[in-house]
């Protein structure tokens, strides 16, 4: 069996985010693979920017890291009932770089919100801007971890059975997209 690659984005930049908990969390549940963490911390896309300086080393290197992975999952916060920021210039970047690493990519998307109906739009509203990718994203079960802050215990692992056992499927579902479950 050739070892697989998963990428894992948080669209929250905080150290202790919960979406990054998540994310690791459906990493561990995943299973067997080498896991690369993307970093959005990325500069404001800029036309300006891109046509004086060309792509960011950082963007260049997220845009490998999609390319390279076998799969991806992505966490997304509800800022203002939408993905964060962070996440949206994210894309914007990789849209910019050469190819289209997304195309055909399997892809979980998940979030960890205050409430239950903010994570659903912010994950709605991701699943429209990847569209324009053609990545294969998977229609579920969606995770809306709802309450977050208080849902991971001292090791960042899922305390409920119903939230672990939904992203357990979840990322088994996302393992056999790539045709090696």
């Amino acid at each position: 069996m050739t070892d697989l690659t998963l990428l894992i984005l948080s669209g929250s930049l905080r150290k202790e985010a919960t979406n990054r908990k998540l994310a690791r969390e459906a990493a561990r549940l995943f299973g067997a693979a080498k896991v690369v963490e993307g970093d959005l911390n990325l500069p404001l896309y800029d036309g300006d920017l891109e046509a004086e300086a060309g792509i960011p080393e950082a963007v260049q290197r997220l845009a490998d890291q999609i390319a390279a992975a076998d799969a991806v999952a992505i966490s997304t916060p509800e800022y203002n009932k939408g993905p964060s920021g962070v996440l949206k210039n994210a894309l914007d970047w990789v849209s910019r770089t050469e190819g289209n690493p997304w195309q055909g990519k399997p892809v979980a998307v998940m979030s960890a919100a205050a409430g239950r109906a903010g994570g659903e739009r912010a994950q709605m509203i991701l699943r429209s801007f990847l569209v324009p990718f053609q990545p294969h994203v998977l229609p579920g079960p969606e995770v809306h971890l709802a309450g977050s802050s208080k849902e991971f215990d001292e090791s960042g692992r899922l305390t409920s059975p119903q939230y672990t056992k939904t992203l357990t499927e979840l990322m088994q579902n996302l393992r056999a997209a790539t045709g090696q479950a």
